[in-house]
């Protein structure tokens, strides 16, 4: 027969793993918003910016051969933002830009920090018209937001794996 206190142990059992079930949503939604706003053209909302996906002392840095001297280690969300603006719309940079993330580990669900790996395939046009498939490794950390309605990227690290050229082909007249 079951006690009282099997039921409790049962009950926290079963909410510090919906916790960790809600974490791990919450951290694939910050991501899937993350990708959408560096989409060009944007998937934003209107009143979305990156900077909300952000908290205040996020660490974002390019790591391995490639990134570590391209990116560099970039500390705090204003600087984040900023670097990332030098990419995206009106900067003149990208005519057409696709994420698309798979092979998703989410894994450290705590009530305090998730992390999560994502392979990133992203498909750039660039204004100059050449056009290119880049293969990233990315690892991000994430905290609730101070309200915890969300969860915001702590450090996001991002390491090219492959890029190759493609050609994009013209779109047919109207």
């Amino acid at each position: 027969m079951a006690t009282t206190t099997d039921a409790a142990r049962t009950i926290a059992a079963l909410e510090a793993r919906l916790a960790a079930l809600e974490g791990a949503c919450a951290a694939r939604k910050t991501m899937a918003r993350y990708m959408a706003l560096c989409d060009v053209p944007s998937g934003a909302l209107d009143g979305e910016s990156l900077a909300s996906l952000f908290t205040a002392d996020a660490v974002w840095e390019g790591i391995g051969p490639q990134y570590t001297s391209k990116f560099g280690r970039i500390e705090g969300r204003d600087a984040i933002v900023a670097m990332l603006a030098r990419y995206l719309p009106p900067a003149p940079h990208f005519a057409t830009n696709v994420h698309f993330l798979t092979s998703e580990s989410i894994e450290m669900v705590t009530p305090a920090r998730a992390s999560g790996r994502w392979i990133m395939l992203q498909a750039s046009g660039y204004v100059d018209e050449r056009a290119e498939l880049i293969g990233a490794r990315l690892e991000v950390d994430f905290v609730p937001a101070p309200d915890a309605s969300t969860w915001l990227i702590a450090h996001f690290r991002t390491e090219r794996l492959f890029d190759a050229p493609w050609r994009v082909s013209p779109r047919p007249a109207a």
